[in-house]
């Protein structure tokens, strides 16, 4: 939804995005390509780095309007052909060499062949925005463009996967990002007894990173869970007034966009325990608590962790 806009294994060959059929193996198409695999059913469809690019590419030259979401589905391989149609190639929806060239330095270079850095621009920075919003590093729109944002995020990633944060994604970056997404076995009530609009992961081309819980103005927030209290207040970013609880294994939980807080710096609150009430405070356009689970900063999909 509107609500909430919060602030601050990729293949080299051709993209496949036709009608998802029985598992197979395409040959090489040429010399440094490799085959992909088409899955099975959409349901089965892993999302992908290179599809995540290929999407970015699609909407900047205006023929797709559907989510980075690196799944090869029906609006992605009409978006190709739509691109095949006014570049007068052949209209197959896949995106294999012709068709990479065709989106220009969109299309280029690919995932891998070469460290990435501020300033830098295409299909494979692309890839890295995607890889880490999904890792729980959002920075900003998914652009192909690598600016402060992107550079913040990728520092930031670095720095929990316990490597150097220079802000250069290499090879060692890029084998961490094709690691176990982040998670945590804790369990957590839910802060409102309502349910969530928007969830956690891709919108249009950004990342939210929690779950929003429309609410009246005014609505008691409880803590999600025992821990205690690490920040409260107003912030200056698009949180507005914020309470964070730190938990154990390194976890925090965030409620943001409150009206008023209840508890302050160094409290320590158990489960269903008023944090705040529900406000429109930060980057928001109408009453609802924001929630996020982080593991050591990254965010991570609270939707699985109710009780």
């Amino acid at each position: 939804g509107a609500q909430h806009r919060p602030g601050p294994a990729a293949a080299r060959g051709p993209f496949i995005v036709r009608r998802m059929q029985a598992p197979r193996v395409l040959p090489t198409l040429a010399a440094g390509c490799v085959a992909v695999l088409v899955a099975a059913s959409p349901a089965e469809a892993r999302p992908r780095g290179d599809v995540a690019a290929l999407q970015v590419a699609l909407r900047a030259v205006g023929v797709y309007g559907g989510d980075v979401d690196g799944l090869a589905g029906p609006r992605t391989r009409a978006g190709v052909r739509r691109l095949q149609r006014r570049r007068g190639l052949a209209v197959d929806g896949v995106a294999g060499p012709a068709t990479r060239r065709a989106l220009g330095r969109r299309g280029r270079p690919r995932w891998g062949s070469r460290p990435i850095g501020p300033g830098m621009r295409g299909w494979d920075v692309a890839v890295l925005q995607w890889q880490l919003a999904r890792h729980g590093f959002p920075s900003g729109p998914m652009d192909g463009g690598f600016g402060p944002r992107a550079g913040a995020a990728l520092r930031r990633f670095q720095a929990w996967a316990g490597l150097a944060a220079d802000g250069v994604a290499g090879p060692g970056t890029r084998a961490a990002l094709h690691r176990r997404l982040p998670s945590t076995p804790l369990r957590f009530y839910r802060p409102l007894g309502s349910g969530w609009t928007d969830g956690f992961g891709v919108r249009a081309d950004t990342w939210h990173p929690g779950l929003d819980f429309p609410a009246p103005a005014g609505t008691a927030v409880g803590a999600a869970g025992r821990g205690c209290v690490v920040s409260a207040g107003s912030t200056s970013g698009g949180y507005g007034n914020l309470v964070v609880v730190a938990h154990r294994l390194g976890v925090t939980t965030m409620y943001a966009h409150l009206s008023s807080v209840a508890v302050r710096r160094g409290q320590c609150v158990t489960g269903h325990q008023r944090v705040g009430r529900v406000g429109s405070t930060g980057f928001s356009t109408g009453p609802h608590l924001h929630f996020e689970v982080r593991l050591r900063g990254a965010a991570i999909d609270p939707s699985g962790l109710f009780l």
